[in-house]
């Protein structure tokens, strides 16, 4: 699905997010995320481990509430690519310095924020790596919202 401009806009400085996926029994299952605009498309990141992870691998139907600190919000519905190659790592310096773009302060050169501090960019890819980060990528099928 292409975006509109006023989505695009929206997406490019709104990092907040919700993500609803299925359970099993067909419940939905929230959790807070971050997500950004990636090369045209909306990435968010986690862990092998999580219950939205496992959800996904079953069911990658997902919705994403992604909001800003007043009224405005915009949901986007459709299903998940799950990015866990070897280059995930990487895949998730890119998202963490999209998400970082606008920071004030913003991290030192090379440098990208994460648990509380700054981290070169070779601890933060080791740092994905013990954790097993992934990336979800949403192929959008619907949006609507009040942007």
């Amino acid at each position: 699905m292409d975006f509109t401009d006023a989505q695009v806009a929206f997406l490019e400085h709104q990092h907040s997010a919700a993500m609803v996926t299925l359970q099993p029994d067909g419940t939905p299952h929230v959790a807070r995320v971050g997500v950004a605009l990636v090369d045209g498309r909306v990435w968010s990141s986690a862990t092998q481990d999580r219950v939205r992870t496992a959800n996904l691998r079953r069911d990658p139907r997902s919705t994403l509430f992604v909001f800003d600190g007043a009224w405005r919000w915009l949901a986007l519905e459709g299903r998940v690519e799950i990015l866990d190659g070897s280059d995930a790592p990487e895949l998730s310096l890119r998202l963490f310095e999209e998400m970082q773009r606008e920071l004030e302060p913003r991290p030192g050169p090379g440098k990208i924020l994460w648990s509380g501090g700054e981290r070169t960019f070779d601890e933060f890819l080791r740092i994905m790596v013990e954790e097993r980060r992934l990336i979800y990528q949403l192929e959008v099928e619907r949006a609507y919202g009040l942007h």
